[in-house]
């Protein structure tokens, strides 16, 4: 058996095809989860297991392995076959069931994966299932037939639908708009939400093909954004969208090929949501831009700030209520989506903000973009909570700063200049990310950590 201590990650199981992930044990692992969904969903044991599955050549294969462990627990599979993640998402609420979604999201075409669900969308990680389900499968599973079916069920139309009534498009004015699906999911989902709505759309890459010949479906890499970036000026588009593979993360583009921030764009949908519900409280990862906690509160929200990770994200939304949460990421979370992340939601609000009005969208983002930032900076260090100490100890010898370790740590200097530091889960690495008032501000500060990161 593979060493499932490598594939099960924070939030997802994920492995290269073969070497760390085979029918045989996604088998099993489909048995350990409907053994599990069946003690967690409540009282009643939940009749059946969701599955959907990305564009990925191996992903047909192993969706119908996982079934095969499902129906030997004598519960029934609903396949709705190719689907984004936000799709299975959308499913698992629409029908109050678990889901599971075969995809590797943005890894290359070697890897698989799996993110599972509990009815109404609830994450499964770590700490609320997965290491659960592993040691199930590590103790050995009893095989059998089963007593359960398989039935097919399309619900694409169902979630276009669903997402077009969230966001009213009907009264914008007409844009154009250059989407890039890198091959992925977004091929699939994307004609059939936009059907009908005032949009020019030029695709890119909406072949499906989990090889990526084009690029990488990774959209957090600039290097993959480039072909958009070239389409946008080359067809004098309103803006541009990327998505990455499985559809549920989408990066946006402005009218000048320029990528717009997600803290920016995190900030935008939480205006337009607090509109809806004055009051409400907005869900921030400590690394999003220090503009999003202050435009929230200025639009008379309650900035909530968290961890980050979609598990930390989903869990506060649902203490607070929250109306709405957003990641540095591309990330974006939402109430009236059972509190799952669509990046095509997020996307439509993008569409009917810049729409709704005559400016072009870099100055429509300009009100939500304060400050200057560094991006993520990762650097290897051979021993990350002896780097991690130095930071400390130097920072905290400094008049004026605050610190604090709700994730690694974060330092906050008397200019309003900050930074948080932390180490990789899975390697060994450092995360850096800084934010200040001007791009000078942020090399100086990211100079200084950088060095006692790296021993220079």
């Amino acid at each position: 058996m593979p060493d499932l201590s490598a594939i099960v990650k924070a939030y997802d199981i994920r492995g290269i095809v073969g070497e760390q992930l085979n029918s045989a044990v996604v088998r099993d692992i489909g048995a350990a989860f409907a053994e599990f969904v069946g003690r967690c969903d409540g009282v009643a044991r939940s009749p059946a297991v969701i599955i959907g599955h990305d564009m990925r050549d191996s992903s047909p294969g192993l969706a119908g392995a996982f079934a095969d462990g499902v129906t030997s627990r004598d519960l029934d599979v609903i396949s709705i076959g190719l689907a984004s993640t936000d799709m299975l998402y959308f499913a698992s609420g629409r029908l109050g069931l678990p889901g599971a979604m075969f995809t590797a999201s943005h890894n290359p075409a070697r890897y698989n994966g799996i993110k599972l669900c509990r009815a109404g969308a609830a994450p499964v990680g770590q700490d609320s299932g997965l290491d659960e389900i592993r040691m199930a499968v590590e103790g050995g599973i009893e095989s059998g037939p089963g007593s359960g079916g398989v039935t097919d069920r399309d619900m694409l139309a169902d979630y276009a639908q669903y997402l077009r009534s969230l966001v009213d498009l009907s009264a914008i004015r007409p844009l154009r708009v250059v989407v890039d699906a890198g091959n992925g999911m977004g091929g699939y989902t994307v004609p059939a939400v936009v059907e009908g709505l005032p949009l020019n759309v030029i695709p890119l890459y909406f072949e499906l093909d989990g090889n990526f010949p084009n690029h990488e479906a990774n959209p957090l890499d600039p290097a993959n954004l480039v072909d958009l970036q070239a389409a946008v000026r080359e067809h004098d588009a309103d803006l541009g969208l990327a998505l990455d593979g499985d559809a549920d993360r989408c990066f946006v583009i402005d009218e000048r090929g320029e990528p717009v921030s997600p803290s920016a764009i995190t900030a935008l949908v939480a205006t337009r949501e607090l509109a809806t519900e004055p009051g409400a409280a907005v869900i921030y990862n400590l690394i999003t831009s220090q503009a999003v906690p202050e435009i929230v509160a200025e639009h008379g929200g309650r900035p909530v700030r968290t961890r980050v990770g979609h598990s930390f994200i989903k869990q506060r939304m649902a203490e607070t209520g929250a109306i709405f949460g957003g990641e540095h990421s591309a990330h974006y979370y939402f109430r009236s989506f059972w509190r799952a992340d669509s990046g095509m939601l997020a996307a439509l609000h993008v569409l009917a903000a810049l729409g709704g009005q005559q400016r072009p969208l870099s100055a429509l983002m300009a009100e939500f973009s304060r400050y200057a930032a560094s991006g993520e900076i990762n650097s290897t260090v051979d021993d990350q909570r002896a780097r991690m100490a130095a930071v400390r100890k130097r920072f905290a010898a400094r008049d004026g700063i605050q610190l604090d370790e709700l994730d690694g740590l974060t330092v906050r200097c008397p200019n309003g200049s900050w930074f948080n530091l932390r180490p990789s889960n899975t390697e060994p690495l450092l995360r850096l990310n800084v934010e200040a008032r001007d791009t000078a501000a942020v090399e100086v500060l990211r100079d200084e950590v950088l060095a006692l990161v790296r021993g220079n």
